[in-house]
């Protein structure tokens, strides 16, 4: 009676049933598993939209007023929708040749400030630079005849990518972010409007993070990778405006060529190298202290702001300076990616390289190019400075 009230009362008919079922159900699995990847870039970039409509919301409502509203840049802010932002060059093989030739020029400029340098070789060095400049101008002529229109606005053809200009080694989505994060505090100085303010409620503004990553997205999504005209580049209203005090610089220049002196050399990255060297070296921590904090240029005129990153204490794009060095020795050295490296190596490495190692909680955000602003006294007196910072 049971079997009669069965849909398939057979054994063998049940048997072929399961098999067909179980196939059918794995089949669909398969199937999902394989569609699963699609499906989820499907979402991500569905959710990558919405947060780009959120950000041009918050643009328009926070942003426009000094960048412009189709991020052009006007009297209180730069361009953000800008090919010179996203590193884009218009004229790759002519600023490699001039790259080229500058180079070649600042070594012969120091070989000539050199006390071995014969005269001779001092006037074959001068025609050199003559002709250098020469074929400078040559090359860059046609560029910036095309370009005037852009020139005029603040756009240099020879510095044609922001991030390099400014020494950033990290990415442009991080760099747009960190501004949005922390603003720009001594901007008011540059800029008529005043200056960039900091956008997250963590530094006091009015923005959540997520909002702010929307606000980069956004900004993120006017790169147009190679395919940038020139229409592009004469659209922009207003170049970034990068601060940069030549004074101090030009003025120990002026000094060391009226006693016959050498211009001191950069410290360079090659960590083994500087750590030798320094054992020749005695910082002074006071130095090292104004150097840090911007009160006093480095010998090649450079001012770091480093306090700018790394408060006294408290959150900071950067570790808080407090501190360091019982860090240095209690935390950092006992991480097994530092393995073998004392607390003078962990110092200068960051310094000079500070990609190599990045603490965590992080990001990769310092700047990339100390090595070419320190001279190996500065380098010294920061160390002794930040040697101070023991709790």
């Amino acid at each position: 009676m049971l079997q009669q009230g069965m849909i398939f009362p057979k054994i063998e008919n049940r048997i072929l049933v399961g098999i067909v079922s179980f196939l059918a159900i794995m089949i669909l699995l398969v199937w999902a598993a394989i569609n699963e990847g699609g499906r989820m870039r499907a979402l991500t970039a569905t959710f990558h939209a919405r947060s780009i409509e959120q950000g041009a919301l918050l643009f328009t409502a926070n942003c426009s007023t000094c960048h412009g509203p189709n991020g052009y840049g006007g009297a209180k802010g730069p361009a953000l929708n800008n090919p010179q932002l996203f590193g884009h060059d218009f004229f790759p093989e002519i600023t490699r040749q001039i790259t080229a030739l500058q180079t070649e020029k600042a070594d012969l400029n120091v070989e000539a400030s050199r006390a071995d340098t014969t005269d001779a070789r001092r006037a074959e060095i001068a025609a050199r630079i003559q002709e250098i400049d020469m074929q400078i101008q040559e090359l860059d002529a046609p560029r910036r005849q095309q370009l005037q229109a852009a020139i005029d606005k603040g756009y240099d053809p020879q510095r044609p990518n922001r991030l390099q200009n400014v020494g950033w080694a990290g990415t442009t989505e991080s760099f747009i972010l960190t501004t949005l994060v922390h603003g720009r505090p001594v901007s008011n100085n540059y800029w008529s409007g005043g200056g960039m303010v900091a956008w997250s409620q963590t530094a006091g503004g009015p923005l959540r993070m997520d909002q702010l990553e929307d606000l980069t997205n956004y900004i993120m999504n006017w790169d147009k990778g190679s395919n940038w005209t020139l229409d592009d580049l004469f659209a922009v209203q207003q170049f970034a405006i990068e601060p940069v005090d030549g004074a101090p610089l030009l003025r120990q220049i002026e000094q060391l060529q009226a006693s016959g002196g050498v211009l001191p050399e950069p410290v360079g990255t090659n960590v083994q190298e500087i750590l030798v060297a320094l054992e020749g070296v005695t910082g002074d921590p006071a130095r090292g202290d104004a150097i840090y904090h911007n009160v006093q240029p480095s010998q090649l005129g450079a001012l770091l702001a480093c306090s700018g990153c790394h408060m006294a204490e408290g959150a900071g794009v950067g570790p808080q300076t407090n501190g360091t060095y019982t860090r240095t020795i209690n935390e950092r050295l006992n991480d097994p990616a530092l393995a073998g490296y004392t607390p003078e190596r962990y110092l200068v490495e960051s310094i000079v390289m500070p990609a190599n190692y990045i603490v965590p909680g992080f990001q990769n955000l310092m700047v990339a190019d100390f090595g070419t602003k320190l001279t190996l006294q500065d380098l010294a007196d920061l160390v002794a400075y930040l040697e101070t910072m023991n709790q």
